[in-house]
């Protein structure tokens, strides 16, 4: 993580977009804001923060909430006015619960994630993966209902 802070080009209001991507899918989280000492603060730390612009205050990603966005790699764009935050996070990553600030994630991998939970609460004689999960059933191949 090799940006400096002092050669990105900061809007008006001394801001820069971020734009939060898990690393391991390519999923895009969310966006946020962060000032010069948010982006220092990450770069130093290794988790995300940002500028509140409705609180006028610094905040740490999962600070609260324990959502948290831990900083693999960040990347200012061509003009130095965005960057690009490849995380890992540690919950969802929107304030409302969900997953990313566009909902659902679209990933493979996300989506066979959310099916297997699914199928843990499923019927065992409909489901093979129900079945797996089931503690009352003899074996995968054979359920208990």
């Amino acid at each position: 993580m090799s940006v400096d802070p002092a050669s990105l080009s900061y809007d008006s209001d001394g801001l820069v977009a971020c734009i939060c991507q898990d690393a391991a899918t390519g999923d895009v989280l969310m966006l946020a804001w962060a000032n010069r000492e948010a982006v220092e603060r990450t770069l130093a730390t290794g988790r995300a923060w940002f500028w509140s612009r409705s609180r006028g205050e610094l905040w740490e990603k999962g600070a609260t909430s324990g959502n948290t966005l831990v900083v693999v790699d960040v990347r200012p764009d061509c003009d130095g006015d965005a960057l690009l935050l490849r995380v890992e996070p540690h919950g969802p990553a929107c304030h409302t619960g969900a997953e990313t600030c566009w909902g659902e994630r679209p990933s493979f991998p996300a989506a066979l994630a959310r099916t297997i939970e699914a199928r843990r609460e499923a019927d065992p004689s409909r489901f093979l993966q129900a079945r797996r999960f089931c503690r009352a059933c003899v074996s995968p191949q054979q359920h208990c209902r």
